[in-house]
């Protein structure tokens, strides 16, 4: 069994913090050295206090998400023989109460966009089929209670990629 971690550090500097205007602003340092900056979110808690060029955990948890799905992918894409040689994703949540009336973030939709080439092709069905073994396979999302949903952007949509196709609605 994997085990990973990951280091949160926060110091209240001289702010008084019993007043509840103290800095969200924090560190977060992972196994492999990298150190981001976080924050609350701006829609959470106002700037100043918050710090809109950190990243924040929805942020995190929907880009999480993303690249468990776009690693999946490419690894299955690979498997398949078809070269992909660009993948995007302009991945979004929505923030939502639930039936206790607690906030969480309930739908997470990925858009990923893909450019192939060579001699082997993938139909937009293929890509169908691709994008939902990439969701079968995600550890995250099989992790969360968050409605995953996966809806590829067509070919040619940016006239950035020369193949994609359409999976809506993973689970």
């Amino acid at each position: 069994m994997a085990q990973y971690s990951a280091e949160v550090i926060w110091e209240r500097g001289a702010a008084v913090f019993t007043d509840n205007r103290y800095s969200r602003r924090h560190r977060r340092r992972f196994d492999g050295g990298l150190e981001v900056p976080g924050a609350s979110s701006p829609h959470s808690v106002p700037v100043p206090l918050s710090d809109p060029g950190a990243l924040d955990p929805e942020e995190a948890f929907i880009a999480a998400l993303s690249s468990c799905h776009m690693l999946w992918f490419l690894s299955i894409a690979a498997k398949h023989g078809y070269r992909v040689d660009r993948y995007r994703d302009r991945a979004s949540g929505v923030m939502s109460q639930d039936a206790a009336g607690r906030w969480h973030i309930g739908v997470v939709t990925l858009r990923p966009e893909t450019q192939f080439s060579g001699a082997l092709l993938p139909s937009p069905q293929q890509i169908d089929a691709l994008h939902h073994e990439a969701h079968a396979e995600c550890y995250i999302a099989h992790s969360v209670t968050a409605q995953v949903r996966c809806e590829p952007v067509p070919a040619g949509q940016d006239g950035e990629c020369s193949r994609s196709g359409g999976t809506p609605g993973m689970r």
